[in-house]
């Protein structure tokens, strides 16, 4: 990986703030990491070029974050939250702030329509897999920040308590009736949704927690190849049924053990959640692997097109395949780049 363009690309970006248009989720961080890991690190600052422009300034801080429990899920905070995690991640080891940040946070996983848990991700993959730098450390801590102010629960979740695999899980998922309105009013909806509080802990719990990397890499898979299925209805949302397990699939391995049960159980709300709430009612047939099925040339088309869903939609695709072997999962980029 070019060390020095992913925290060229960190530097530009953290002049911008989280969001933008209102509360469109800045993509550039998430997606210039993925770009830069798959060998597609020329393309970034070009790419960045365009991007950049869409953005909004990096918010202000009013005042610091005294109760940390009253200000989570408060964008007016977003500025103070940024600032907070930066003094965090300039004064304490970054595992040491995740680790103690992480159980605060994972109950509000659809923050941003779960961007913020994403964000994360991708900063912990960086930070874990390649090593510490100062502008790795402040994506981090922009990351948490983002999470923090937009903080948002899945209505009924909590412990696993079901039997079923990650495939049958996902069938049994239902599908709201009213598909007005953005993710947080849809989200709203899910607790009068029949079936619905069965479904959000109907997952089999991981036996012990050296088995919860498992338990989520079947969820994205089955997810990945879900999207082939049901990807019509909404292309772009339903991209994070896919990557939101995939990110806290990315942060296990910088986690206490004890914290996996609980991080796969969130992880399985989010995917259920953007499921119910995006995917299409009713399926087509599943596409056909009929594309590329070398991972680097999957990730390569996915790079020309350009689209940041379709960039992190084939980053975790190609991770998928990886832990698994299935090609089918390979088609779900190609896929999304046709629909978006």
């Amino acid at each position: 990986m070019d060390d020095g363009i992913l925290d060229e690309a960190y530097h530009r970006l953290h002049r911008t703030g989280p969001e933008f248009e209102g509360w469109l989720s800045n993509h550039g961080p998430m997606a210039a990491e993925a770009l830069v890991r798959h060998g597609q690190g020329a393309r970034v600052h070009r790419w960045l070029d365009g991007y950049l422009r869409r953005l909004d300034d990096l918010p202000r801080g009013l005042r610091p974050i005294d109760d940390w429990r009253a200000a989570l899920g408060d964008p007016k905070r977003a500025g103070d939250w940024l600032d907070h995690f930066d003094r965090e991640l300039r004064d304490r080891p970054w595992r040491e702030v995740l680790g103690e940040w992480w159980p605060r946070l994972l109950p509000g996983i659809a923050a941003g329509a779960t961007h913020g848990v994403i964000r994360v991700g991708h900063a912990v993959r960086v930070l874990h897999t390649d090593g510490e730098t100062p502008e790795r450390r402040a994506e981090l801590g922009q990351a948490l920040g983002y999470w923090a102010a937009r903080w948002q629960p899945v209505p009924g979740a909590g412990p696993l308590t079901g039997h079923a695999d990650a495939a049958a899980a996902l069938a049994g998922v239902p599908r709201i009736g009213d598909r007005s309105g953005g993710i947080r009013e849809r989200l709203g909806r899910l607790t009068g949704e029949p079936g619905w509080s069965t479904a959000v802990t109907a997952l089999r719990p991981p036996a012990d927690p050296e088995r919860a990397a498992r338990t989520l890499t079947d969820v994205v898979h089955r997810a990945a190849l879900d999207y082939l299925r049901f990807g019509h209805g909404e292309p772009v949302m339903l991209v994070h049924a896919v990557t939101a397990p995939t990110a806290v699939l990315r942060t296990l391995p910088a986690l206490d053990p004890a914290l996996r049960a609980p991080s796969v159980a969130a992880a399985w709300a989010a995917t259920a959640a953007v499921t119910s709430v995006y995917a299409a009612p009713a399926p087509t047939a599943a596409t056909p692997v009929d594309g590329p099925t070398e991972p680097a040339e999957v990730f390569a088309r996915a790079a020309r097109h350009g689209d940041e869903h379709v960039v992190k939609l084939a980053d975790a695709a190609l991770e998928a395949y990886a832990a698994t072997g299935d090609e089918r999962v390979l088609a779900a980029p190609g896929h999304a780049g046709r629909l978006i």
